[in-house]
């Protein structure tokens, strides 16, 4: 395995044990586009895989199988290459004929990447890996992978199979983003860049934690210069991703992409009225469908609000690069390089920087949890909202931790380049802020006022006895491995 491999310690470990396992498993990889999973599978079993597939987007039937037969006459070094086969159920015949004699020093490995797009409808497909798998590979000594970037799918199609899939899937993996903490540790590895924390938050803020991303990044250049070359010059990789990235992973995919660009409107999320009206779609089973998907598969996450019942949930886009490609890029790509440097000036800029901070620290919750010391203490995510009146003010606090030890955090975030300083006028905010809540939950729990600043706060007149704990860009970086989960 390489020494460059950056986290995915427990993925690896999943992994290591199926090959070791004395039975035969079934092993599905899930995780979103560029996220690194033929890269995962592939670094770990490269010396195990006896065949592998991948399959062809938008490609028919017909071609899929003459991919197969590519892929098998390679495998196999056949000296009269076999035809193509009529269907999957004879390509999986094939296969078992193949793999009956391949020499057994150890676990072989089957990879089977891409499953949507070889598993359409009416393909025969999942039936005849079901074949494959009843009729012969479960009383074999062989590990199969499956892989798919359209997470939902694969959850829906395979992991919870009605048919002969059902309950064979005997371990899993879903592949998220990296963190801050194994971005820095990518980037230093792979790239050789090092640049401070400050900068690596400006980068992953605009593209996440996507390691094909990532990789763009080169040394010796600024974030503000690397986001310019990377989503806004003409040989950048994410000046047109996202055209490509809701069509590769969704079948009709506008209804995903009118939801998305729905909920870019709106950074602290809309609920399922408000979104189906700003989205312009009917109010029915595909946008159900097409919520669930965009949620398995990373895109948004669902806030719960504090107090309220699950049926007043909240959608909230959180995947960095669309939000910043619907800010910035798609605005303002034929400016080309230098665009970036002059919007990276603008008002439009900071604003962007405090959402994009905020949804960087949900991300991160564990982390702030091991900050806080709390890792231990069964606690819940929210956040709160009340609208003002003419007798009463309103509030917005976007991150809330609710604990069982009698406790809850409201969380006040800043993003700035230097130590946050709080004033009067703020302080007395801050204050308002915590009395409508209060008032407005009727909590009898203890609050701590819980601050999130880049690099941490001035302490002065103002903060003591109001800010209770300050947490910084240090405390979002602490490694997977060193939080409680």
């Amino acid at each position: 395995m390489s020494d460059k491999f950056i986290g995915r310690t427990q993925e690896i470990s999943v992994l290591k044990e199926a090959l070791q396992s004395h039975r035969a498993e079934l092993v599905s990889v899930i995780g979103r586009r560029r996220i690194g999973k033929t890269f995962l599978v592939k670094t770990i079993y490269q010396d195990q895989i006896v065949f592998e597939l991948t399959g062809m987007q938008d490609r028919p039937l017909e071609e899929q199988l003459r991919n197969f037969a590519y892929y098998l006459n390679e495998a196999a070094q056949s000296k009269i290459p076999l035809p193509p086969p009529i269907d999957w159920l004879e390509a999986f015949m094939q296969l078992i004929t193949y793999l009956k004699t391949v020499e057994k020093k150890e676990k072989p490995v089957v990879f089977l990447d891409e499953l949507p797009w070889m598993a359409k409808h009416k393909s025969g497909f999942l039936s005849a890996l079901s074949f494959f798998w009843n009729s012969w590979a479960v009383n074999q000594h062989i590990v199969l992978v499956i892989c798919g970037s359209a997470a939902s799918w694969m959850i829906q199609k395979v992991v919870k199979h009605t048919g002969g899939l059902h309950n064979r899937i005997s371990r899993r993996i879903h592949l998220e983003p990296f963190t801050l903490s194994e971005t820095e540790q990518y980037l230093r590895a792979n790239n050789h860049v090092k640049l401070n924390r400050y900068h690596i938050v400006l980068l992953y803020m605009a593209m996440g934690g996507i390691p094909h991303y990532l990789k763009e990044i080169k040394v010796g250049k600024s974030a503000t210069q690397n986001i310019a070359d990377i989503c806004f010059s003409k040989t950048g990789i994410l000046r047109d991703e996202f055209s490509d990235l809701y069509a590769a992973l969704f079948d009709h995919a506008d209804n995903h992409i009118a939801i998305v660009r729905a909920l870019a409107q709106k950074r602290q999320g809309m609920n399922r009225t408000e979104l189906i009206k700003t989205a312009k779609l009917p109010n029915g089973g595909s946008v159900t469908k097409a919520l669930e998907e965009l949620n398995q598969s990373g895109f948004i996450d669902i806030l719960y609000p504090f107090g309220k019942k699950v049926n007043n949930k909240l959608y909230r886009l959180t995947d960095e690069y669309s939000i910043f490609y619907l800010q910035f890029i798609e605005k303002n790509a034929k400016g080309g390089a230098a665009a970036w440097k002059h919007l990276s000036q603008t008002p439009e800029y900071k604003i962007w920087c405090g959402f994009a901070f905020e949804n960087v620290c949900l991300r991160h919750i564990p982390q702030i949890k091991h900050a806080l010391s709390i890792g231990g203490v069964y606690s819940v995510a929210s956040s709160f909202a009340k609208k003002g009146t003419k007798t009463e003010k309103g509030t917005q606090i976007d991150l809330i931790l609710d604990r069982k030890d009698q406790v809850i955090n409201l969380f006040e975030i800043k993003f700035h380049n230097k130590a946050f300083v709080v004033s009067k006028a703020y302080a007395e905010n801050l204050t308002q802020k915590i009395h409508v809540f209060e008032e407005a939950t009727k909590t009898r729990k203890h609050i701590f006022l819980t601050m999130i600043a880049a690099f941490g706060i001035t302490h002065n007149e103002h903060s003591i006895n109001l800010v209770d704990q300050v947490l910084s860009l240090d405390d979002l970086f602490v490694s997977s491995n060193s939080t409680i989960q």
